[in-house]
């Protein structure tokens, strides 16, 4: 594996990232994830735009669009898959010991490694901690993950991939990775970002194309839902055939099952929507 860190490419074994590095000390970075397909990135334009607001909210400085730019494509050259996870993280660089940054500038790591394709459908559970919808980091896509570790554990050991939040108010949120939608009555909903979720970019995209509706959920709905699924740059569209311990026999039902037809062939018509 070749990963761009320190301004260039660098051998897996050789990259390295100093231990004083504000990422790792406190978590003081924001990233994102983009699906590579054949050496294509899909939706980069609207991922580098993200890493911005997520920078300016976290202070960061604006991250440089050209070097990105010039790093993914190094990266994806120099280690070919036929479906990959292409992470970008900037962090708040060198830094002393605590919250206080330092004044070395932002450190940059753009790393690739192979992905599997999603089943088309996949259990999740719900779990007892909140998100929180007026949090300092709400809305931003930062390195500070160790929530979304804890709940995705809990999830694997129920057998599930994915573990669904509600916020502070008992709203259906997000998932650690991804959004959710739910279908009633033949509509698709969608909890709206001012429940705190993840303005992600697979849901604005699935949302515009289907002609989901963003409303207020109360996370009861997912026991009464007539279908579920959850979007993110690698599920695309994904259904959900459980919920903790409610079945959802033949999923994808037919609404989610058109969502995901229409968001493939949309996203293989325009590979930078």
């Amino acid at each position: 594996m070749r990963i761009w860190v320190g301004g260039g490419l660098r051998d897996a074994d050789d990259a390295r990232v100093s231990v004083l590095d504000h990422g790792l000390t406190v978590g003081d970075g924001v990233f994102e994830t983009v699906k590579v397909t054949e050496g294509r990135t899909f939706a980069l334009t609207r991922h580098l735009d993200r890493l911005t607001r997520s920078a300016r909210g976290l202070g960061l400085p604006d991250p440089d669009t050209d070097e990105l730019r010039r790093a993914v494509a190094a990266v994806v050259e120099a280690n070919p898959v036929p479906l990959g996870r292409l992470r970008i993280t900037c962090t708040g660089g060198l830094s002393p010991l605590g919250s206080d940054r330092g004044d070395a500038g932002p450190g940059l790591v753009v790393a690739l490694d192979e992905a599997a394709r999603r089943p088309d459908s996949t259990a999740v559970i719900t779990v007892p901690w909140t998100r929180n919808e007026r949090g300092a980091l709400t809305g931003l896509k930062t390195t500070s993950y160790a929530e979304n570790v804890v709940a995705l554990a809990r999830a694997r050991e129920h057998g599930a991939s994915e573990a669904l939040f509600p916020n502070t108010v008992g709203q259906l949120c997000e998932g650690t990775g991804s959004n959710v939608f739910v279908v009633l009555d033949g509509e698709i909903h969608t909890p709206p970002v001012s429940s705190g979720c993840l303005a992600g970019i697979t849901r604005a995209l699935a949302a515009a194309w289907t002609g989901a509706r963003e409303t207020e959920l109360p996370q009861d709905v997912l026991e009464r839902a007539d279908e579920i699924f959850l979007t993110s740059t690698l599920r695309d569209v994904q259904a959900v055939h459980r919920v903790d311990g409610r079945e959802l026999p033949g999923a994808p039902g037919p609404v989610t099952a058109k969502a995901m037809r229409i968001f493939d062939e949309r996203a293989a018509d325009d590979l930078d929507p």
